[in-house]
């Protein structure tokens, strides 16, 4: 079953992501996301997988109206990995995400305190989560959020794009 559904998911994923970056085109200009780079003492970074895209994400996801990017940022650390921070996030940049919309922006943060209490449950959004070495990180983890975790880890300076584009 469990088959079926990720194939119906990636069948519908470029028309579903389609509607949903038309509705807001109409309802706001631009579109602004944030992302966390979320790592444990043991230096292993926190990543999501959603119920509606494929791959491994770093945790995050849009700015609501009135809310900063800070505030979105732990609003969806708390909702999509049960984490609390304890001391301040560090921004790392703010990236244009061509390769879904001239229009999107992700800003990214960096946490190193933090609380979890325990990983969640797998919910409609999150269907799995977890802390992983960066030497090993899940098959599927996206090309952007591996540069965000080499940028961070290894002191490389911020690509202004989400990712980098391929060599023609």
């Amino acid at each position: 079953m469990g088959d079926r559904l990720n194939g119906i998911r990636r069948k519908f994923e470029p028309l579903l992501r389609r509607i949903f970056h038309a509705y807001f085109l109409l309802v706001r200009g631009m579109t602004l996301g944030v992302r966390a780079v979320v790592l444990d003492s043991e230096n292993r970074v926190f990543l999501v997988r959603h119920s509606y895209i494929a791959g491994w994400y770093l945790p995050g996801g849009g700015v609501d109206l009135g809310e900063t990017m800070e505030q979105a940022m732990r609003r969806e650390l708390k909702e999509e990995g049960d984490i609390d921070l304890t001391g301040d996030a560090v921004l790392h940049g703010i990236f244009l995400n061509n390769h879904v919309s001239r229009r999107d922006h992700v800003a990214v943060y960096v946490v190193r305190q933090f609380r979890q209490d325990r990983l969640p449950a797998p919910n409609h959004e999150i269907v799995e989560c977890g802390f992983f070495a960066i030497t090993a990180l899940p098959e599927g983890t996206t090309q952007g959020t591996r540069q965000r975790i080499a940028e961070v880890i290894d002191g490389k300076p911020p690509n202004a794009t989400w990712r980098t584009q391929p060599p023609l």
